[in-house]
Formats: C-alpha cells, structure tokens, sequence
C-alpha cells in the first residue's frame, strides 16, 4: 500500500500543509499541557453541548450515526462487535479474579 506524502519537504520555501500545521500545534499543547487537557475540553465541549442542546441531541445524532454504520457495514455487525466486547470484559474479569487471587495467597 502506497503512503501519500505529504512532507513540508516536498513544497517550496519549507511551507507546511494545514494538516502538518495542525498536528505541529495539537503536539506542542500536548506537550505544553499534557494528553489529559483534551480529555478535560472534550468533557467542557459536551457539557457546553448539552446545556445548549439537551439531552436529546446525543440521542438523535446516536441514532444517525448507528444508522450509517447499520447501512455500511449490515445489521449483524452490532452482534459481532457486541460479541467481541462481551468477550473482552470476560477475559479482563478472570484475569482480575486471578490477580485477586494471587495477592490473597500472598498475604
């Protein structure tokens, strides 16, 4: 599979693309502010949403998003990403009875 190049190299007088701009300055807030400052606006951008939309909105853009997955990738892929979930919270419960376990053995 052939990568698109979107090097600063490739364009005259070391011009960036949006793109490399963007990811230059979401880097260096990351940096500056650490990868939870995105977890904390993300969390003000939903409260904010959500006191000028209501509750509801999530609902209606939830359902318009679960419809476009529905009709790209087919209903039976709610019950195989369902399945693949479910599967996974078991796996994490036996291994964190395990790891209880372990340390009441070692007390």
């Amino acid at each position: 599979m052939a990568s698109k190049s979107t090097g600063s190299q490739n364009k005259p007088n070391g011009e960036m693309s949006v793109r490399e701009a963007g990811k230059k300055g979401g880097n260096t807030v990351r940096d500056r502010y650490g990868s939870g400052f995105y977890e904390e606006i993300g969390r003000k951008g939903g409260q904010v949403t959500r006191e000028r939309h209501g509750a509801e909105f999530y609902e209606t853009i939830g359902q318009k998003g679960g419809k476009v997955v529905k009709d790209k990738y087919g209903a039976d892929f709610y019950e195989e990403i369902g399945h693949k979930g479910g599967q996974k919270v078991k796996r994490l419960v036996a291994e964190a009875k395990k790891k209880l376990a372990k340390e009441g053995s070692s007390e």
